[in-house]
């Protein structure tokens, strides 16, 4: 069997990836920069690294290595898999967006601790009614 090529191995990422879909922002970026040669040993290591992961059973990483957390291309945040807020994504990666995204795990798990879904809603906008004592003003 010939050699899989570059462009053999970013389309079965892209192919078993749900189109790239399902994932992180920063394996995209690593997809598209190994196509565009724009990698250097280091990278291409890394894609190398990614396409066995996709061949094994692909798990998109949490975001900033926090469980249950994980961020889409375009920014949207979830907690296992739902929806729960918005981010820019440049911003997101930030250390600001980091401790942004603690607040926001530490709610979501404050939430599933007292019974209450998890959810947009419930994580912004109704927070205060949720919000332990110690938080509320």
């Amino acid at each position: 069997m010939p050699e899989q090529t570059v462009c053999d191995k970013a389309c079965r990422i892209l192919h078993d990836t749900n189109d790239g879909n399902d994932l992180s922002p920063g394996h995209l970026w690593l997809v598209q920069e190994m196509v565009n040669d724009g990698l250097n040993e280091k990278g291409k290591e890394a894609f190398e690294k990614l396409y066995q992961s996709v061949l094994s059973g692909y798990t998109k990483p949490f975001f900033h290595d926090i469980e249950h957390l994980t961020i889409n291309h375009v920014g949207y945040v979830f907690w296992k898999g739902k929806e729960v807020e918005h981010y820019n994504p440049g911003w997101s990666n930030s250390d600001e967006g980091k401790k942004a995204a603690e607040d926001l795990a530490a709610r979501c798990r404050h939430l599933e601790t007292i019974g209450v879904e998890v959810s947009t809603h419930n994580v912004i906008w109704a927070w205060e009614k949720y919000a332990p004592a110690v938080v509320k003003k």
